[in-house]
């Protein structure tokens, strides 16, 4: 590395130093990462965002750092990765394609020696020709035998690295689809399976619904106990949601504190059932501080729920959902909220996520 060079990668790891120190940003190598990819403006979809939120006077901070690596670094290294076991897994079958069109052309050049000594017999053949055919059908027949040997082991390896491709890319899939932190489903895992079941449900008439989650007093307790501690939380709620359902149901981390459950097969009552039996598993739990064993208390969360109505699109059941959570959160918290009974749209009062936080 030049002098030049290393002048302008320090000023970049400076810069993203300085970042990490502003905004109180534990200076853990993911947040290290985004920051010093922002440093450099390799990435102008990051740097774009991370503007924008200087622009509005705030600064990023550990939540906001959370979200902008899952988005931009995580799930960039996930596609990347499914990417480079796709090209090897089509490397690896064109590799197959070529050794089987090699054995294809032995074969057809087999053939022609075949009819051309069968072309070649006559009454009155003489014994040193039909030795000489008979030699060459030997030749021939070894050679076959010595191609179909090689294209055995070629298959056999390729048979072999392709079942660990795909164990790789299986791998890739699933990580793609995971929340880094809780290890739940993510958002882009939580759309795709919420259109899917909505097409399931308007199809074959089955109940379907959607309950959405979000933890009390998130923020104050992230500012009092730390960010590690916050990611406990988050780790313990994803834990407890995703042990209390079952068979097709989806657990989901939504966004920050924000979780969701999709329950196919699941109709209004059971899935009001379903949401209270996950906020007494919360609460019966009891929260260690890991590093001192000190006892940080009970986390509780406020849950909405909504079920599928025939027209709905995925937008429309999760207005409703998350009406029924603003109800929760503003009936105390703690509490389950569904959507019968509750205000018209028109007049419902819009969330707040401050308010609701």
């Amino acid at each position: 590395m030049s002098e030049q060079e290393f002048k302008r990668a320090f000023g970049y790891a400076n810069t993203a130093l300085d970042l990490l120190h502003r905004g109180r940003i534990p200076p853990y190598p993911q947040f290290y990462e985004l920051l010093y990819t922002y440093a450099t403006g390799a990435n102008p979809q990051l740097n774009a965002r991370i503007n924008a939120i200087f622009q509005s006077g705030a600064t990023p901070d550990h939540d906001l750092a959370t979200k902008l690596y899952d988005e931009f670094l995580k799930a960039h290294d996930a596609h990347e990765r499914l990417n480079s076991v796709s090209e090897r897994m089509s490397h690896r079958i064109e590799a197959v394609h070529d050794a089987i069109d090699a054995a294809l052309g032995n074969a057809n050049s087999f053939s022609a020696t075949l009819q051309s000594v069968t072309d070649g017999i006559s009454d009155a053949i003489s014994p040193e020709a039909l030795r000489e055919m008979a030699r060459q059908l030997l030749a021939e027949t070894q050679r076959m035998q010595d191609t179909n040997h090689k294209l055995e082991q070629k298959l056999e390896a390729a048979r072999d690295d392709l079942s660990a491709l795909q164990r790789d890319l299986d791998e890739a899939r699933k990580e793609s689809m995971l929340d880094p932190l809780t290890k739940i489903f993510n958002r882009k895992c939580f759309d795709e399976g919420l259109t899917k079941a909505m097409a399931e449900a308007a199809t074959y008439g089955e109940p379907l619904s959607l309950v959405m989650i979000d933890i009390d007093q998130f923020k104050q307790f992230n500012d009092t106990y730390g960010h590690q501690t916050g990611d406990q939380v988050l780790r313990l709620v994803a834990m407890t949601l995703k042990s209390n359902i079952k068979g097709k149901d989806l657990a989901a981390r939504y966004g920050g504190e924000e979780f969701a459950a999709i329950l196919p097969s699941t109709d209004y009552a059971a899935a009001l059932h379903v949401a209270e039996n996950v906020r007494k598993a919360l609460q019966a739990k009891e929260l260690l501080k890991r590093s001192t064993n000190e006892k940080l208390g009970r986390i509780t969360a406020s849950f909405g729920v909504a079920s599928y109505r025939p027209g709905d699109t995925p937008s429309s059941l999760l207005e409703r959902a998350d009406r029924c959570l603003y109800a929760a959160k503003h009936s105390g918290r703690n509490c389950v909220v569904g959507e019968i009974g509750l205000a018209a749209p028109e007049h419902a009062e819009k969330r707040d996520p401050q308010e609701a936080a």
